[in-house]
């Protein structure tokens, strides 16, 4: 059951889909000045070093994240005022670079480092919502950021990556199946102002076929406590009854309760000869912004261009 460990595949192709996608989702959210309650269920060890034996053993974050360190160009942080609770923002720009926003965050975490040295450093998704919920212009609206984690290595050193940021309440962790600790979190708790808005992330390792079925059920019950919530799944697209069942399970129970969705895939195609890992991944999003197909659809061809490898190279964005 824990044999799976992301160190080994931090910074590959399935993280650059799910972090765009996160931080584009996040970032549409944050223009509201209410207060977010976001959860992340399967935490992983928080952050992660890219020259380490793991990432250096598979390969994979120099086939990901590093390909894609050259396109990140230098940029000025956009001014995004916040606006009141209950009244909607102004619209945002759906031309906003997402994928500039992603290579932008990783790169602040590898700053002390050489200019134009390799990255080194790759936040997993714990990291990157603290980052965002944390920025200056964000800081003073106190979200909170919940935290599950299962297996124990990975538990201990979130412990302690976690306690670096001296986050105090603001973020909490427990050692408890993620599927499980969400039902106590949604409805989430009343924001000033009268709101309540939460945002999910569902990114299990998938090593047991169950995995599959919990996510459905999870998302069908956070669907009924918390209707208007939004929920993001990732889930690896691999020659599997469960895996190709999943997605459409989760347009099935979007479409019964009434809301939006959005299905981005990325195929980073096999090369000749083959090769073994994960090619392609999905993510799934219900009650996405309005802005975040068209986010996607400028982000991801410049990422399938750098990353792709060979035949079956491709994107998706569908929604609805």
């Amino acid at each position: 059951m824990f044999s799976y460990r992301h160190a080994f595949h931090a910074g590959n192709h399935a993280d650059v889909l799910k972090h765009i996608t996160l931080i584009a989702t996040v970032r549409h959210l944050m223009r509201k000045s209410g207060a977010l309650t976001l959860v992340d269920t399967h935490a992983g060890a928080g952050i992660y070093r890219l020259d380490d034996e793991a990432a250096q053993t598979s390969g994979e974050a120099q086939q990901g994240i590093a390909r894609l360190q050259g396109l990140c160009a230098p940029q000025s942080k956009p001014n995004r005022p916040l606006a009141p609770d209950g009244q909607a923002p102004d619209a945002p720009d759906i031309e906003a670079d997402a994928l500039q926003e992603y290579l932008a965050l990783v790169a602040s975490f590898n700053r002390s480092g050489p200019a134009k040295a390799a990255w080194r450093v790759y936040p997993g998704s714990p990291f990157v919502l603290h980052a965002l919920m944390t920025e200056p212009e964000r800081a003073a609206v106190h979200d909170r950021l919940r935290l599950f984690e299962l297996h124990p290595s990975d538990w201990l050193a979130l412990q302690a990556h976690v306690a670096q940021l001296e986050a105090g309440r603001q973020v909490s962790m427990a050692r408890e199946d993620g599927f499980a600790g969400l039902k106590a979190l949604l409805p989430p708790p009343v924001a000033a102002g009268g709101s309540r808005r939460a945002l999910v992330l569902i990114d299990p390792s998938y090593e047991i076929k169950s995995d599959y079925a919990k996510v459905a059920a999870a998302v069908q019950d956070s669907l009924k406590r918390f209707v208007t919530g939004v929920y993001l799944v990732w889930y690896p697209i691999i020659a599997r009854p469960e895996a190709h069942a999943l997605p459409r399970r989760l347009k099935t129970l979007a479409q019964q309760a009434g809301r939006d969705w959005l299905q981005a895939t990325l195929h980073i195609g096999v090369p000749p000869g083959g090769a073994p890992g994960l090619s392609a991944s999905g993510m799934f999003v219900i009650n996405p912004p309005h802005t975040l197909a068209a986010a996607l659809r400028a982000a991801l061809p410049p990422v399938v261009q750098a990353l792709g490898r060979g035949r079956g190279q491709a994107y998706t964005v569908d929604a609805g």
